[in-house]
């Protein structure tokens, strides 16, 4: 063996060279990948206009103009609590399954679930990605919000609550369209969806527009849950929306068990 070969692995044994092979911490996985999933969701236009254009347009048009009877009080108050609901309803669902439903069809998630990053802590950088996005959205509303005069009441905590598990029915109503269905009928179907609950969930129109058969049914959507117990919460400064949490947990947990369970990587 010549004198080259032995100075080379005596070097590599004293670990002069590096990085070391080897994966990286799963920490810094984690976080790579969501900053990743972070730009791609904040550059893509289609996706900007649906999780951050159309809900600060909604709330400035319809706070401004008297298009719909909120009731009693400044429309902003109603208003607002709806418009939060449609930012996560936007972000956690409708943006998040069109993307995904799109990687699972390009070979996206198959390339990434043979990496060393875990299929798990994949959908754990997701996750942080629409928090992260989630983050942004309220902030910029609320600013707007405040701006057209909205007065916020009740337990800052309750609402954390309610956001926190409306996210997490969304997500995993979202990702369990992505994985079962193809990506054209994902970007059909997500879609519709939102504009049904736009309409149908409590956001812009007050539940008791609906008659009573109608109104029950839709107070048992993820969306009027979040929309109602926001509004419970916010405008008449009510303690903790114990109902609505309750709904909301219900289709947290059956959403993310079963996308769990259904999801396809191919």
């Amino acid at each position: 063996m010549s004198e080259t070969t032995l100075g080379a692995e005596a070097a590599y044994a004293a670990g002069a060279f590096a990085p070391a092979p080897g994966a990286a911490p799963l920490r810094r996985m984690i976080r790579a990948q969501a900053l990743l999933e972070t730009k791609l969701l904040l550059r893509n236009g289609e996706q900007l206009l649906l999780t951050v254009v159309i809900p600060a347009l909604l709330l400035l048009l319809f706070s401004s103009v008297d298009i719909v009877d909120t009731g009693k009080g400044k429309a902003v108050d109603f208003l607002t609590p709806g418009v939060l609901a449609l930012a996560v309803l936007s972000t956690a669902f409708t943006g998040q399954a069109i993307a995904t439903g799109f990687e699972r069809r390009y070979g996206v998630l198959k390339r990434l679930g043979a990496s060393p990053l875990p299929r798990w802590a994949l959908m754990a950088a997701k996750t942080c990605s629409v928090l992260v996005t989630e983050v942004l959205q309220i902030v910029l509303l609320t600013v707007i919000a405040f701006a057209l005069g909205w007065s916020p009441h009740g337990n800052p905590f309750a609402v954390v609550l309610l956001l926190a598990l409306g996210t997490a029915a969304f997500s995993g109503l979202g990702l369990l369209m992505a994985g079962t269905l193809r990506a054209e009928a994902t970007l059909a179907a997500a879609n519709l969806v939102f504009l049904l609950l736009l309409v149908g969930g409590g956001v812009l129109v007050p539940m008791d527009k609906f008659s009573g058969g109608v109104r029950s049914v839709l107070e048992l959507l993820p969306i009027s849950a979040l929309s109602d117990g926001l509004r419970d919460v916010l405008q008449q400064g009510a303690g903790m929306p114990w109902g609505d949490l309750g709904i909301l947990a219900v289709w947290a947990v059956v959403a993310l068990a079963a996308a769990a369970r259904f999801f396809r990587w191919e």
